[in-house]
């Protein structure tokens, strides 16, 4: 899984870092923390971009993934829990979490992060949200779900949690340890064929709940519906990015 994970999960925009660059948080002088590196997905451009990165992530094989797809010289790469990590206080000017600040326990994130940071240091929480399915997949797409999981249809994704509406914000304001959150959004199509859509479902926690049996059916099934509807299925996204500084 790691493998695929790596392969088809999708980076973030070249805007995205534009306006940490912009704003300040990500400089040529930035060390940064990266909490949740996962297969390196924003670990090559904060690196291109930064001093230095040290890339956390739980899981030892998407470590060894990002490893071979970044392997600058001022990447360290940690195979460990944020929450478990020694880090050096005040050691890092950014900590930046890619679609991964959700699996963080809020009794720990933001406290921290803040003690991570330097005076003035940044925090950066960002992810990917698919939006609603295109009319021309709705039909195939809902008769998938109501043969496999019709508890499904219709939920919203678990990564609507960084969605404006959504709590991040909120979190940031309510910890009282870093000034107000700057939102930052951007919308981008990803063009998918049948394989690799399949693919990229296995990856996608929003469908772990479901047995195993059924999950993978379901995928089969979605795919199958690409093949059958032009072969590619073009979605739309958007990218969330909030930004607040140390107070």
């Amino acid at each position: 899984m790691a493998q695929t994970y790596a392969a088809v999960r999708p980076g973030y925009p070249a805007a995205l870092y534009d306006d940490l660059a912009a704003l300040g948080a990500l400089t040529p002088r930035t060390r940064v923390l990266e909490v949740g590196c996962g297969g390196g997905q924003a670990t090559g451009d904060l690196a291109t971009r930064a001093r230095s990165v040290v890339a956390l992530d739980p899981g030892a094989r998407l470590v060894d993934e990002a490893r071979r797809k970044v392997g600058a010289a001022n990447v360290e790469y940690v195979v460990a829990r944020f929450e478990d990590y020694e880090l050096e206080p005040e050691g890092f000017d950014l900590v930046a979490s890619a679609q991964a600040w959700h699996w963080i326990p809020r009794e720990i994130a933001f406290s921290k992060a803040a003690e991570a940071l330097s005076s003035g240091g940044w925090l950066a929480v960002f992810g990917h949200v698919p939006m609603a399915v295109p009319e021309a997949f709705e039909a195939p797409f809902k008769a998938a779900f109501d043969r496999h999981a019709p508890e499904v249809w219709g939920q919203p994704p678990s990564q609507a949690a960084y969605l404006p509406s959504g709590p991040f914000a909120g979190m940031f304001a309510r910890s009282a340890l870093f000034g107000p959150a700057m939102h930052r959004g951007y919308a981008w199509t990803w063009d998918l064929d049948p394989e690799t859509f399949g693919r990229y479902l296995r990856t996608d926690s929003s469908y772990h709940f479901l047995a195993e049996g059924p999950r993978f059916a379901l995928f089969d099934a979605l795919a199958g519906a690409v093949a059958a509807n032009g072969g590619i299925f073009s979605s739309a996204w958007q990218t969330h990015l909030y930004l607040a500084c140390k107070l």
